[in-house]
């Protein structure tokens, strides 16, 4: 008897231990991340492509995301070496001024209107959004991506591919 009750909370800890392990954002992220209006403003003095990862605090993938893929040495100097990469909570009920506009808070959407206007309103976690470096869209990706996935959709977009092939063109020609 005590020894049942013994593995079942053994059992119990070690599963409280990693949901908490694989749900904690990480606030050393290897990522420097930004907000989007320092972002912006970054790009204006140094023009630089611009990564979004569109997320909420709820979803389990975009928490996968952030504890596998965005803790990557490989995917993290990538990143920071060729985009400024902005962490955006699809959420947030801060007022953001861009282009000379407000976004704000959509109750109905339960979501800011900055994340409905990247998305296109296709409201899905995590979602990634590329733009160039004058701050218009290149591509939206959605869906969570282990290292091996993501790094060819990063590179596909760092290194201009977008402008002269699709996507699939691309990942064809390097054989994915």
């Amino acid at each position: 008897m005590y020894r049942k009750l013994a593995i079942a909370l053994s059992f119990a800890l070690v599963t409280v231990f990693l949901f908490v392990q694989c749900t904690h954002r990480e606030t050393t992220a290897k990522i420097k991340w930004m907000d989007f209006e320092s972002a912006v403003a970054a790009s204006q003095k140094n023009p630089k492509k611009m990564f979004i990862d569109v997320y909420t605090h709820w979803c389990g993938w975009c928490k996968k995301m952030d504890a596998t893929t965005f803790m990557n040495d490989s995917v993290a100097e990538y990143i920071n070496t060729h985009f400024y990469p902005v962490k955006f909570n699809a959420e947030s009920r801060d007022t953001i001024t861009f282009k000379g506009t407000k976004f704000v808070y959509v109750p109905e959407y339960k979501s800011n209107e900055l994340a409905i206007s990247l998305l296109n309103r296709q409201m899905g976690y995590p979602s990634y959004v590329f733009l160039d470096e004058n701050i218009n869209m290149i591509k939206v990706v959605p869906g969570y991506m282990p290292p091996e996935v993501f790094m060819p959709v990063a590179e596909f977009v760092a290194n201009d591919k977008y402008k002269s092939q699709s996507m699939d063109e691309f990942l064809k020609s390097i054989g994915e």
